[in-house]
């Protein structure tokens, strides 16, 4: 649905996105991330029309979006950052007017504003006034004028920003339910929103794309991915430590401090060990050896951590 191709961006002199290339199809979450200046906005700008790229190609279900402008834009919906509305209007006339610059009248007006309000939980609100809003209710009327043609494609700039932990989640999950029928890119830096929600993640910094995958092959490349924490209930660290550290495809083996007393170790396999048979070889020595073993956990890693080296330069 959105195909982006070699986009490059430059201000004067000052080169903003450069050479980023990408597609998103019908069904995905792209989480967009970066840090701040990375180009995140300017890119978002260029696929929504706002402003135009200094070089590559913009497509959206095949339309150009400097070419073909109004059939481009006629498949997307923007919820800009900050959820700009208009504070005198009530929610019911904000949404009537942004069906009406869309180009709809009568019956498919009136149905097209009572489906965004009932996708978008706003009947309690629908006769209130944008100033007498919170801001997850603001939140909601942005996003409900983004959906009120039914669009193919989504692009939310911090969709959750300055919300608290129960709107989060509610923006979350009315984002995860209209994934299904559309290809969706949201820009956010809440890397915890990125896991929750996004089916895949792009990292861009200083202009260019650093990564694409999923949040899980991202969270691969953290330093403590894969590594075993186990808890004993009793028992001598340095011992328990030392056993651990014998068995085959294990790199290293070190107690670490716990506050309920327990001996707890970390195990982190080698980077050529296949985990699943470490695990086993792990569970036979804490068998044949009568260790106390009360839990094991496996370190999935962290997105906070890769993004940081990422973005640092100092990333594998």
């Amino acid at each position: 649905m959105i195909k982006v191709e070699n986009l490059y961006k430059w201000f004067g002199s000052k080169l903003a996105v450069e050479d980023v290339s990408f597609e998103v199809s019908k069904g995905e979450i792209l989480g967009f991330i970066g840090p701040n200046g990375a180009g995140k906005s300017t890119t978002m700008r260029i696929i929504t029309g706002f402003i135009p790229a200094s070089k590559g190609k913009v497509s959206v279900g095949g339309y150009d979006i400097d070419n073909d402008a109004v059939r481009a834009k006629s498949l997307m919906g923007y919820l800009p950052e900050n959820a700009p509305l208009y504070a005198n209007m009530t929610v019911y006339g904000f949404l009537n007017f942004a069906a009406e610059i869309r180009g709809f009248s009568g019956t498919r007006k009136k149905d097209s504003i009572e489906h965004a309000i009932e996708t978008c939980f706003l009947n309690p609100v629908r006769h209130q006034t944008v100033d007498t809003l919170s801001k997850g209710y603001k939140h909601r009327t942005c996003l409900a004028q983004s959906i009120i043609h039914d669009p193919d494609v989504l692009i939310l700039d911090e969709p959750t920003d300055g919300l608290d932990p129960n709107q989060k989640r509610e923006i979350r999950n009315l984002i995860k339910s209209m994934s299904e029928k559309k290809a969706i890119i949201l820009s956010t830096h809440i890397l915890e929103e990125v896991d929750a929600v996004c089916s895949r993640v792009l990292i861009v910094d200083k202009g260019r794309k650093i990564f694409d995958g999923t949040a899980d092959q991202m969270k691969q490349r953290s330093e403590n991915a894969g590594m075993f924490t186990l808890e004993f209930s009793s028992g001598s660290p340095a011992e328990i430590a030392g056993r651990l550290r014998m068995i085959d495809g294990v790199s290293r083996s070190e107690a670490d401090l716990d506050v309920k007393g327990a001996v707890v170790i970390k195990v982190m396999p080698s980077k050529q060990a296949d985990r699943t048979e470490v695990r086993k070889r792990i569970f036979e020595v804490v068998k044949n050896q009568e260790l106390p073993l009360t839990q094991l956990k496996v370190e999935e890693g962290r997105l906070d951590e890769v993004f940081y080296a990422m973005t640092r330069g100092d990333a594998a």
